[in-house]
């Protein structure tokens, strides 16, 4: 068994551009009810993951006694290539061992999947693995998770 059984394709995953705003961020994570989501650069490498905490956070450390911190109105003109954290949710290779998955799935609610060039080709969800045990364990069907036909056309991403 390798990574590509649980990998969920990009086309089927929603991720977010490193130039996207603030405000385009917290509407595609509300729109979809993600608490995290990867970052991607208009290249196709994988960045990092932006989280609800890292908004909190970014909110709370521009706030002074004198301002009242970030507005929505502020949030158009910040970028999440000034928010994300680069150590946030480690990506592994497609190629990786599935023990190194799992050591990451400990602590990952999904693992973002990169080529050998760190290109961004999907996620393996937390879920997907322990339902995978779970159905060995019980004798119940697993279904893999649905690879997608759809290869042209815009992703599920925030563009413009």
């Amino acid at each position: 068994m390798n990574i590509a059984f649980f990998l969920t394709l990009k086309n089927d995953v929603a991720y977010l551009y490193d130039d996207s705003s603030l405000r385009q961020a917290l509407e595609k994570m509300r729109y979809h009810g993600y608490s995290s989501i990867p970052v991607i650069s208009r290249t196709g490498k994988y960045v990092s993951t932006v989280t609800e905490g890292d908004f909190l956070w970014y909110m709370l450390d521009r706030s002074t006694d004198d301002t009242d911190g970030v507005s929505i109105y502020d949030a158009e003109d910040i970028k999440l290539r000034d928010i994300v954290k680069n150590d946030r949710a480690t990506a592994v290779r497609i190629t990786a061992t599935m023990d190194e998955l799992y050591e990451l799935a400990m602590n990952q609610n999904f693992v973002p999947v990169t080529d050998d060039e760190g290109i961004f080709i999907g996620i393996v969800t937390r879920k997907n693995i322990i339902k995978y045990f779970v159905a060995s364990r019980t004798g119940k069907k697993f279904t893999a998770p649905l690879k997608s036909k759809f290869i042209s056309g815009k992703p599920k991403s925030v563009s413009e």
